[in-house]
């Protein structure tokens, strides 16, 4: 007995890589289920074998196999569960949208591929675009009574990120840099092993067009699902209370200490600023040359030793520091995942610049440049530091809301009231930007198609009438024709030569405005997350009377809760202010940039237009 599947979307083999090409609708059957990295290997009705992306089809039930087809079965996804501290008291105070058990239903979370539509540029991919379609701060706007929605207590970031491991037992042949280390698992491939298989049952969502802030595995297919509220130590399903009333006090070395600045609350920043580079892309190997993957050179500002990263390593460290930092700083996600075409010249160039831009921003972090885990990354030095280093990130405990703990503000505790003002105010402002920024991109888009369809052939029919007008004028046999003539074919040529001008602009002024608007999408995509701990948090500071009254909790927890969400409060402002003040640097540079290569640009065809216009005699 085999498996057979339904094929979801149609997937075309790049030539060498022993894939298999497959159409939507098409029947196949499985022949190895345990290839891993997310491919499968699967056998047509014409009998052709090949490697097809697990999550472009659909198992079905076990079928007699095709003749020499081996048998295997669909393994079923769980998700498990870790204890946490029974909170449950809160429950009967929660706004009447929280879920009343420990899971949610996460529709449309299941992992699936993007529809492989190819997208009109490199910005928007998606005709909600333009329209906020999959918007993260819907949540905001579901107030029938036209307000701000508060209910954040019923989406706790204990759903942010479960994953369920599949094993993954292949080896590895790694290609990659001689003069590097080789990065994690180049020996014996325990880092594949452990978590190359991954599926994401939730999180944060984002498609392409970059709706939200993080990794989106889902599609417009993606099934109804459950999802654990316990999954990682220190997530509760009531959200910030465990550590409005926790216990747990940090240890000095730990501490994230907060001044008070010319700005407001800061952090505090490190003397020098870390920086590191994304460099020299190489194509590796895996299965003993089955697959391939791309393979890049990371080298910090600090040790000046490249390592090795492949993208899923990004998208560990992504997931760490999402884990582990998530509710208090946004973490922006990753440029997506790409399985057609991901050998492309163009593809891993683009891909490059979007990891080395998400690399630059964490190392700008205060915070996130200072962790144990991003440094990990940075500046392992064997296979032996990488695995311990690892394995302490994967058990760290210190996650979710509990990251709070490690918060010392250098400031007086802050009323109630003004902790809520501050927090709808920076609610307002990102909720408006990341309008701003979806403006531009979809008026930078329609620009980008005009420059490179319609008006470059303005241009060139302009510069061929004025050379069909000139071809006219030679036929005429008169002798002097020639200095007009000339002139005029000199001037359609110019006028071609603006129509290759404009096609090629926008790759070198709006190539880099549109880049950076859609990094700060995604990076606003994360707020709604963020700001929604710290509602949920202060609306179970305005429960607290009540709970005092039924005993559920003694006076001096309240006062806790007061104290501890006024330290929420200073993080939140802190990081707001890191957000405005690299936002201030990060548009006055490329508005800069984009400016001074438009400048260049019409100077360019002004020089061309005179030139052309010295030409024609002055009767």
């Amino acid at each position: 007995m085999a498996v057979k599947a339904q094929v979801l979307y149609d997937f075309t083999a790049e030539p060498g890589n022993n894939e298999l090409t497959v159409k939507e609708g098409e029947t196949i059957i499985i022949t190895n289920q345990h290839i891993g990295g997310g491919w499968i290997e699967a056998q047509n009705s014409r009998g052709e074998v090949g490697l097809v992306p697990e999550d472009y089809i659909e198992f079905g039930k076990p079928t007699p196999s095709f003749p020499g087809a081996a048998s295997t079965t669909a393994p079923t996804p769980s998700v498990g569960n870790v204890a946490s501290a029974d909170l449950s008291f809160f429950d009967a105070y929660a706004p009447a949208s929280a879920p009343a058990q420990n899971q949610v239903d996460a529709g449309g979370l299941s992992p699936q591929p993007d529809t492989p539509d190819t997208p009109v540029s490199p910005y928007l991919s998606s005709p909600d675009e333009a329209s906020n379609g999959n918007d993260p701060w819907s949540v905001w706007n579901a107030d029938p009574s036209g307000g701000s929605s508060n209910n954040w207590a019923s989406n706790p970031e204990g759903t942010q990120t479960g994953k369920t491991a599949a094993a993954d037992p292949w080896g590895s042949v790694s290609q990659g840099h001689p003069q590097a280390y080789q990065g994690p698992g180049a020996e014996d491939d325990e880092w594949d092993d452990e978590w190359d298989d991954m599926k994401s049952t939730g999180g944060y969502n984002e498609s392409e067009s970059g709706e939200s802030g993080a990794m989106q595995r889902g599609g417009a297919h993606a099934s109804s699902m459950k999802i654990s509220l316990n999954k990682f130590p220190g997530f509760s399903k009531s959200g910030p209370e465990l550590y409005l009333l926790c216990k747990q006090i940090a240890k000095g070395k730990d501490k994230l200490t907060i001044y008070l600045g010319e700005v407001g609350p800061v952090w505090s920043y490190p003397e020098t600023q870390l920086d590191c580079v994304v460099a020299d892309p190489k194509k590796g190997s895996k299965m003993y040359g089955l697959k391939s993957y791309i393979e890049y050179q990371i080298t910090a500002s600090t040790t000046n030793r490249p390592v090795n990263h492949r993208y899923k390593h990004f998208d560990w460290l992504y997931e760490r520091l999402l884990d582990k930092f998530g509710s208090a700083i946004p973490i922006p996600s990753l440029p997506d995942k790409q399985v057609t075409g991901r050998f492309e010249e163009e593809f891993i160039k683009m891909r490059m610049e979007r990891l080395q831009g998400w690399m630059s921003r964490m190392c700008r972090h205060p915070v996130i440049s200072g962790s144990e885990v991003f440094q990990l990354f940075l500046t392992y030095k064997d296979e032996k530091d990488w695995k311990m280093g690892k394995r302490k990130a994967e058990k760290d405990e210190t996650v979710g809301v509990m990251i709070f703990t490690t918060i010392e503000p250098e400031a007086q505790d802050l009323d109630p009231v003004e902790v809520e003002q501050k927090c709808e105010q920076f609610s307002r402002f990102t909720k408006a930007m990341d309008d701003g920024v979806k403006e531009i991109l979809t008026v930078g888009n329609e620009h980008w198609k005009r420059c490179t369809g319609p008006l470059p052939k303005e241009y060139q029919r302009i510069g061929k009438a004025f050379q069909n007008l000139s071809s006219v004028f030679t036929s005429s046999g008169y002798q002097g024709e020639s200095t007009l003539t000339d002139a005029m074919t000199a001037a359609g040529k110019t006028y071609e030569e603006i129509a290759q001008m404009v096609a090629e602009q926008p790759r070198k002024d709006l190539h880099f405005l549109m880049e950076t608007n859609n990094e700060y999408k995604g990076l606003l995509g994360c707020f709604p997350d963020t700001i929604g701990v710290h509602k949920a948090a202060i609306d179970k500071v305005k429960e607290a009377d009540k709970l005092v009254a039924t005993s559920k909790i003694t006076p001096q927890d309240k006062v806790t809760m007061a104290k501890r969400v006024s330290t929420m409060s200073y993080a939140l402002q802190a990081e707001m202010n890191h957000f405005h003040s690299n936002r201030i640097y990060d548009y006055n540079r490329v508005m800069q940039l984009y400016l001074e290569e438009q400048v260049k640009f019409y100077e360019t065809i002004a020089a061309k237009l005179r030139q052309a216009h010295s030409q024609f005699t002055t009767m």
